[in-house]
């Protein structure tokens, strides 16, 4: 299924700007989604019975005006929403919903329903974030690419999920939940996620059923597992990840390349590691990293491919910056510090809404001709989000008219006879 629905809001013409618009930005940003498609989604979860006006798609749109925004709270949410409530009604929220409403949701709305949205989103727009050639890399194995990874986001409570350390102040245990993503290289957001405990070990979200013949995954060494590297070997499909230092394995072939000047560039390794009744064969490959500002060291990389060259090996595992890079962009730029309730079902709603949130800026983003950085773009739409201005219009050439713009945009809502 498929919710992208693009309507063609009218322009208007406002003073000495032709950047106005009959929609506010988050309007304009929220128009893919189908308000009777998302509706029938939560349905199809159970997320509409004894519903009178808070339907599914008001409950999303209301989350996503909250995370974009980066409220800390339930009350912050209430009272800027009854302050847009005139814009509100332009993006479909009739009414602005208290605080126990949306916390009841909250707790009763599955999160399989946010879920679905993210997915459906997605799907739609893959093509899109793969095409955008100034987020891809020109090497040719970039498309066959997956990166694996996992980040906890840290919860106050212990009850829900088991934690990963103590509060710093009070001692006692902090809980937290591990997300769990994997993306593909040319498209730079998550294809897949899971969500466990923070004490789940990172190695189940490697499912070789899942790859398929000549793709490519890089992961971290909390990842290996011989069993699944065997499967994978025999479905075809490559694996690059770092070597943990406790590896017992035997050494078949070592073979040292040297530059001119006899220094070390590669040690590259045939080695076979034996468990039970598993004898996998892979190649590890020795390098030394070079980092401004640090001290060199050694990196040992694990892989079953033997034909890809060297230098081919290091910079595939060194692509693994995009998932670090991704995590740290959704923390920085969305509320994840605090959450909106307590409940398991209440924390992976938020965390699905950021997702469906950082998913809509960068489809903006690689819509977008002007370059911006996904933190400077966050923080310009999060400034004019109820401002009714032409989107992509303003942020092409943000620098024109802007005080003009601003000053008139912020003003009630056009009249009807100033939009054509």
């Amino acid at each position: 299924m498929v919710i992208l629905v693009s309507p063609n809001y009218p322009s208007i013409t406002m003073g000495k700007s032709s950047n106005f618009f009959g929609q506010p930005i988050y309007g304009q940003l929220i128009k893919s989604l189908d308000r009777e498609k998302i509706v029938e989604m939560s349905r199809k979860h159970g997320g509409e019975k004894y519903v009178k006006s808070f339907d599914g798609y008001t409950h999303l749109v209301t989350m996503l005006y909250a995370v974009i925004q980066r409220f800390d709270s339930l009350r912050e949410i209430e009272t800027s929403m009854t302050a847009e409530v005139r814009k509100l009604h332009h993006v479909g929220i009739e009414t602005v919903p208290k605080r126990s409403t949306l916390s009841d949701a909250n707790a009763r709305r599955p999160e399989q329903f946010f879920e679905d949205v993210y997915r459906n989103l997605y799907e739609a727009n893959k093509d899109l974030l793969s095409s955008d050639s100034r987020r891809n890399g020109t090497e040719e194995w970039i498309k066959r690419l997956r990166i694996i990874d996992s980040t906890t986001v840290t919860l106050f409570s212990n009850a829900i999920f088991k934690g990963v350390g103590r509060h710093p102040k009070t001692g006692k245990k902090k809980g937290g939940i591990k997300v769990h993503a994997v993306i593909h290289a040319n498209e730079g957001v998550p294809c897949d996620v899971q969500f466990t405990s923070a004490a789940t070990n990172d190695s189940f979200m490697l499912a070789p059923s899942h790859y398929k013949h000549d793709e490519i995954t890089a992961m971290d060494r909390a990842y290996i597992n011989y069993a699944k590297f065997e499967e994978l070997t025999d479905r075809g499909v490559v694996y690059v990840t770092r070597m943990k230092k406790n590896l017992n394995y035997e050494v078949l072939v070592d073979c040292m390349h040297q530059n001119p000047q006899g220094v070390m560039e590669y040690r590259e390794q045939v080695v076979v590691f034996r468990k039970d009744v598993i004898s996998h064969i892979a190649r590890i490959i020795t390098y030394v990293d070079i980092r401004k500002g640090k001290q060199p060291k050694l990196i040992s990389l694990l892989t079953n491919d033997f034909d890809m060259p060297l230098e081919a090996i290091v910079a595939i595992y060194r692509r693994r910056w995009q998932i670090e890079s991704l995590f740290k962009q959704i923390k920085q730029n969305f509320p994840l510090r605090y959450f909106y309730g307590e409940s398991a079902n209440a924390i992976k709603i938020q965390i699905w809404v950021t997702l469906i949130a950082n998913l809509l800026l960068s489809v903006l983003q690689s819509k977008l001709k002007r370059r911006w950085s996904f933190s400077g773009l966050a923080t310009i739409i999060r400034i004019v989000l109820m401002y009714y201005l032409n989107l992509e219009k303003f942020l092409n050439q943000p620098d024109a008219d802007l005080n003009i713009m601003l000053a008139e945009a912020s003003e009630s809502p056009p009249l009807e006879h100033d939009i054509d």
